[in-house]
């Protein structure tokens, strides 16, 4: 528990044993369930709660800090990373109402059997006075589920965006101390998180241009007590342009697939567009996510499996499709047996991608000089591609 502003304090969970959320995306550094608690003159409010496996944490910062009262808890995401503890709340603190939006109060009655009169629903830009201390509501739907909500604390000028602008990082840093860290951190969450919604993203970014924002106290994370650095990287993020890089996932089983690979990126670096190479049986997909934001192309290396891709490129390709890059260009590169539809399957995974399928190279058994040949080739095409869309570095 520990102070941003006058009576407005952190009393959420750091978590830093978890590596795995949703059991899909990998937890490096651990992370934080952040809430906070806004102490007005006249009323105490709650914003959000913390994952169910940290609730005791979140009741005792409140009990150490003497809150006998709270009359509102902010639910700004149904999720239960968020809002699972709320029924512990609740118990504590049975007078307290959830304040929230109509969506997001219909999705915490089926997530959490919460009852109906429990709560009081808020329209976009609608306040509430804590008395000394004003809640301002704003609607920031698909960030990165459709209900989310934000709230504007508008004395102290601190923007609560729940998950927009997180980053999963496990830190005793109550504020950013080493922008470095905390960009790769953000970049991958935006990449697993919120890049499948890029345009509405990028429609909250000017939504928000509004607020006089000095703080951004996210839902996970270190406090950005500098905005301007993560909206920054936001805007860079969202925007259309694309930098000369080339990422390369591959699998390969019997070494003919991750010839053709190494030959390709020596290729590519020759021509001087960098290269993003991830080995698939063992890479870090929040690697490889984070490489998706910026890249103009992707190029998927396989060998052929029973007629199809090796399964962990279909894999790759299902990720890519799901997380919507603003990638303009795609490939496939690797080797077959005896026939197969591989560059039809792969193609056919990625139709979320708006991108220009260049012409696969895929060689027979081990490559050879004209396999070789035809990828040169096909980084020549890239690079031409590249500097049609005059890529930044």
């Amino acid at each position: 528990m520990r102070e941003l502003k006058p009576n407005v304090y952190a009393v959420g969970a750091v978590d830093w044993d978890r590596r795995l959320f949703d059991e899909l995306i990998p937890l490096p550094d651990g992370t934080s369930y952040n809430a906070y608690l806004i102490k007005g003159s006249e009323k105490t409010a709650l914003l959000d709660t913390v994952d169910p496996t940290k609730a005791d944490v979140l009741i005792d910062n409140l009990v150490r800090i003497g809150i006998n009262r709270i009359d509102y808890v902010v639910a700004h995401h149904a999720e239960q990373d968020h809002s699972g503890s709320i029924p512990d709340v609740l118990m504590l603190y049975p007078d307290a109402k959830i304040v929230t939006n109509a969506k997001c109060k219909g999705m915490l009655i089926d997530l959490l059997n919460v009852a109906d009169d429990k709560f009081i629903t808020v329209e976009d830009g609608q306040t509430l006075s804590l008395g000394d201390k004003t809640l301002q509501f704003v609607y920031i739907p698909w960030v990165h589920w459709p209900e989310t909500l934000g709230t504007y604390l508008q004395e102290d000028k601190i923007f609560f965006p729940c998950d927009f602008f997180g980053s999963h990082l496990a830190t005793s840093s109550l504020f950013v101390d080493d922008e470095a860290v905390v960009y790769e951190a953000a970049k991958r969450y935006y990449a697993e998180i919120m890049m499948p919604f890029r345009t509405t993203v990028k429609k909250n970014l000017e939504k928000i241009k509004a607020l006089e924002i000095e703080m951004i106290a996210t839902s996970h994370g270190p406090i950005y007590d500098r905005p301007e650095f993560i909206i920054d990287a936001y805007k860079d993020w969202v925007g259309d342009e694309v930098k000369n890089e080339v990422v390369l996932p591959y699998v390969s089983m019997h070494d003919s697939t991750r010839k053709m690979v190494e030959h390709f990126a020596d290729a590519l670096i020759e021509r001087g567009i960098t290269v993003k190479q991830f080995k698939l049986s063992s890479t870090d997909i929040g690697k490889l996510a984070i490489s998706l934001v910026d890249a103009a192309t992707i190029v998927l290396g396989s060998p052929t499996v029973l007629t199809g891709a090796h399964p962990a490129a279909a894999y790759a390709a299902i990720l890519a499709n799901a997380l919507r890059p603003k990638t303009r260009f795609a490939s496939i590169i690797g080797s077959y047996g005896w026939g197969g539809r591989m560059v039809e399957q792969l193609t056919g995974m990625i139709p979320n991608l708006k991108v220009e399928v260049l012409e696969p190279v895929m060689a027979k058994g081990h490559p050879k000089d004209e396999d070789f040949v035809a990828l040169d080739k096909l980084a020549d095409q890239i690079l031409a591609k590249h500097k049609e869309l005059k890529v930044s570095k």
